[in-house]
């Protein structure tokens, strides 16, 4: 009995890993798009758990900060095989986009220079990806005025206070207006559903919790202490990645005050990366490996994604013993719901400066975008087509 278990975890382990990376390698559209496919795979392919538990799983990862399709692969990895399968599903799913990002990076001079016509593309692909977002998000969150106004806010605090200070703060009074002012909307009744997380006992859930308040307050502190640019990335990865809400496209603004306002990246560099990260598969926080890589090359794309991913696997472990209780009270819902209106406004903030600002320089460009941004929303097209199809029209054009 003892002797076989071993190679039953191995086989586990290797089963999560198998799975997550065919789903990483195919896993186009973003983070809504992972979710259908995660569902289809895991609930109705695999029954590795019921479809309520499924549901319960994706509310607290879009709770939580940080990108909510790899926390929910985070999630079902442990649930599956444990830390080990925690690890197997983040490395799985992370590593083909990170990969073709890396390379990417590498790339860019080889294909000609930033300024080029076809990454002049790539920044107009930006612009209609991001201007979608914008729309999407504001209609799901920002359906009544109270919200539209803690949305503008948050654009007003974001346009006047540079850097991630205005990131941080925004969220931060988009949390606490929503707390005081917004109605709370009915829980939904906490479905009867397998136990999340079987490994996680209390004392390490409150480590993991610990940890990732600990790392936020002393890594900036650490980093100013010590003039190095490894540790230079790692704060403003791990912040990055901790003080994101809403994930996806809204970890655009934070990475740009983290990188391009401190020096790290050049505006031109971050936003052809940008541009090209609609163009894998895959969770589009796999960005860091190409700001990372930019700066400081294989180590740096590393660092950064590890950094960047690591406050999502602290508040995974500590977050599922504690989520059912936290979802049904009041005050964090309306906190919740302040926070995702100010998440628009961050972002129709980014969509301004450095996207259209860096992006559309004529009425040429501008018109490119409004095509993508047709295709894009209007016909549907998948958001990988229409990078291409504007980095090659961009490259004749521009």
């Amino acid at each position: 009995m003892s002797a076989s278990q071993p190679e039953k975890t191995t086989s586990t382990f290797l089963e999560v890993f198998r799975v997550f990376l065919g789903l990483g390698l195919t896993s186009f559209g973003g983070p809504v798009a992972h979710l259908g496919y995660f569902r289809e795979a895991f609930v109705v392919r695999r029954k590795w758990l019921s479809d309520s538990a499924y549901a319960d799983l994706v509310a607290l990862c879009q709770f939580l900060p940080g990108p909510a399709s790899s926390q929910v692969g985070m999630a079902i990895g442990l649930k599956r095989a444990g830390y080990a399968g925690m690890a197997a599903a983040w490395l799985a799913f992370t590593l083909p986009s990170a990969l073709m990002l890396v390379a990417f990076a590498y790339g860019l001079d080889a294909f000609g220079e930033v300024g080029g016509g076809w990454v002049a593309g790539l920044k107009l692909a930006a612009v209609a990806v991001v201007a979608h977002a914008v729309l999407g998000m504001a209609k799901s969150l920002t359906p009544d005025k109270e919200r539209a106004a803690i949305a503008a806010l948050a654009f007003i605090v974001v346009a006047l206070v540079s850097g991630s200070v205005g990131q941080v703060g925004a969220i931060f009074i988009g949390g606490l207006i929503g707390a005081v002012w917004l109605k709370a909307e009915a829980p939904d009744e906490v479905p009867e559903h397998e136990n999340l997380a079987p490994t996680v006992t209390p004392a390490v859930a409150i480590t993991a919790l610990t940890a990732f308040f600990a790392l936020l307050i002393a890594l900036p502190a650490i980093a100013e202490a010590v003039p190095d640019v490894r540790l230079q990335l790692i704060d403003g990865f791990y912040r990055a990645g901790a003080l994101v809400f809403g994930g996806g496209h809204v970890v655009l603004p934070l990475l740009q005050a983290e990188t391009v306002a401190n020096g790290l990246v050049d505006p031109e560099t971050f936003l052809a990366g940008y541009g090209a990260a609609q163009a894998v598969p895959g969770p589009l926080f796999t960005f860091a490996a190409f700001l990372g890589a930019a700066n400081s090359g294989y180590s740096g794309a590393a660092i950064a994604l590890l950094a960047i991913f690591l406050p999502s696997a602290l508040l995974i472990i500590g977050g599922l013993k504690y989520w059912d209780q936290l979802r049904a009270h009041p005050l964090a819902r309306r906190a919740l719901m302040g926070v995702n209106a100010a998440v628009v406004g961050l972002l129709g903030a980014a969509l301004y400066d450095p996207v259209f600002t860096q992006g559309v320089t004529g009425p040429l460009p501008l018109s490119i975008a409004v095509a993508a941004f047709v295709a894009l929303g209007v016909w549907k097209t998948p958001a990988w087509a229409v990078v291409i199809a504007t980095a090659v029209v961009g490259g004749v054009v521009l």
